[in-house]
């Protein structure tokens, strides 16, 4: 493997693909991120990247359109040479119970949860299988797994990413590429501490260690299957929940 690590962390303007970032950032490591807000709004990010001692870059794309992430991957390998690690983060919501839900909701979410993810992971994998080497990390969610009243188009997005994984975990072992999947629980993040405490309080009745967790949580999992000692880890779903789902 080459010296210099390149990784790219898709939705990372921000949240927990932010945290990503900061997490996997340090001295010898290429960062680029990606979001849809323009590069000023991700201006903070960027700059907390590069305090941590790793080159940073900004790639503003939309992971639904194809031919967007095509000449994103273009330009990361001209200026790169290679990428190592692939964060396959960015996801919407647009929550509503199915007898209610706009084909439009279903469709968008769709599009840029799993969509997204394998229009990344099929641009990645050209490079990765070039140099025989790569990390491919898919961000689903523990609602994927136990299913969640009112976001039937967020769930089959999420549990889509399990099968993509296994699926393209198949394909790219002989060229020693590994592609897993983190599935965070209930994370502690702006939104949840805006939560009536009622509804808090109900969340944390399902969590066996009756806490949220934290984004640097999530980005510790994802550090670790992006790093040397997860070499012979492939398939997988690493569940960061609490308790929350045990399996």
């Amino acid at each position: 493997m080459a010296d210099k690590r390149v990784a790219l962390i898709t939705g990372s303007a921000r949240g927990i693909g932010r945290t990503i970032a900061l997490t996997l950032a340090q001295p010898g490591v290429v960062i680029y991120l990606n979001d849809v807000v323009p590069p000023e709004a991700a201006a903070a990010t960027l700059e907390e990247v590069a305090a941590k001692g790793a080159q940073v870059a900004y790639l503003k794309f939309d992971v639904a359109q194809t031919q967007q992430v095509e000449e994103a991957f273009d330009t990361l390998i001209k200026e790169s040479g290679r990428l190592d690690i692939l964060v396959n983060n960015a996801g919407i919501t647009r929550d509503q119970l199915m007898v209610r839900m706009k084909e439009e909701d279903w469709d968008q979410v769709l599009a840029v949860n799993l969509k997204g993810a394998f229009n990344c992971l099929k641009a990645a994998s050209r490079p990765m299988i070039k140099q025989r080497y790569g990390r491919i990390i898919n961000i689903s969610s523990v609602v994927g797994f136990m299913g969640n009243a009112g976001q039937a188009n967020y769930v089959a997005s999420k549990a889509g990413l399990a099968g993509l994984t296994r699926a393209a975990a198949r394909e790219l072992a002989s060229r020693n590429i590994t592609v897993n999947t983190v599935a965070p629980g209930f994370i502690e993040t702006a939104m949840t501490e805006s939560l009536p405490e009622k509804t808090r309080e109900l969340m944390l009745a399902q969590i066996p260690l009756n806490r949220f967790g934290t984004p640097e949580e999530v980005a510790y999992a994802v550090a670790f299957l992006a790093s040397e000692q997860a070499g012979y880890i492939t398939g997988q779903v690493i569940h960061v929940n609490g308790g929350m789902l045990m399996v």
